[in-house]
């Protein structure tokens, strides 16, 4: 199914926020010495990560 362009748009603009949470994550979990909030910033990575790739699969099916 063809999106309209402001779609595609929208979907590049979360797709883009989403990768600098995951950035900054990755980026923090380096710095952080409480396990607790490790462990938080661990779960964040992956769902990021997941989320990132249904994104991509997205924006592949709007670009065909």
């Amino acid at each position: 199914m063809p999106y309209a362009l402001h779609e595609t748009l929208e979907v590049h603009e979360i797709a883009a926020f989403k990768t600098v949470c995951l950035t900054k994550s990755k980026t923090m979990k380096l710095l952080v010495t409480d396990p607790s909030l490790k462990e938080i910033l661990l779960q964040d990575v992956e769902l990021s990560t997941r989320q990132l790739q249904e994104l991509g699969a997205i924006l592949t099916k709007a670009t065909v």
